[in-house]
């Protein structure tokens, strides 16, 4: 009975892999007609070219507007921790900061250092949902 089961289940899982083989369609779409995009490619770089800096900008700046609001909602949280480019001041503050940070861990004991930790890991694991903590092993 069991070997019957088994084989049941290897003929399904084989009969359910297959299907995405069988339904890829590798029939060839309409023809592209090569000179009827080029011709196009060519007249848009002729209009951009002829814009002005002020127009450029205006139509990069609405091209980057369709982007956002053609995005999924999940694309929209993803991007969100993006920072873009930091300015310069920004850059020396941060830097700053970090060699502060790392003046002041330099000089803790191992005792402090561990305990620090601890803090951390511990306050890392407040911010975590229930569903995360229970993934984490908590």
């Amino acid at each position: 009975m069991n070997k019957k089961l088994i084989a049941a289940l290897f003929v399904g899982a084989f009969a359910f892999a297959s299907v995405p083989a069988l339904a890829d369609d590798k029939t060839p779409g309409a023809p592209v007609d090569q000179a009827k995009l080029k011709a196009e490619r060519a007249e848009a770089k002729g209009k951009w070219e002829a814009m002005t800096p002020e127009q450029k900008a205006a139509t990069r700046k609405a091209m980057q507007a369709k982007k956002v609001s053609e995005l999924s909602a999940l694309e929209m949280v993803a991007q969100e921790g993006d920072t873009g480019p930091v300015s310069g001041m920004d850059a020396a503050k941060a830097k700053a900061e970090r060699a502060d940070a790392k003046a002041k861990w330099d000089a803790m004991t191992p005792d402090q250092k561990a305990a620090t930790r601890k803090a951390a890991q511990a306050k890392k694991l407040s911010e975590l949902s229930m569903l995360e903590r229970m993934s984490v092993g908590q």
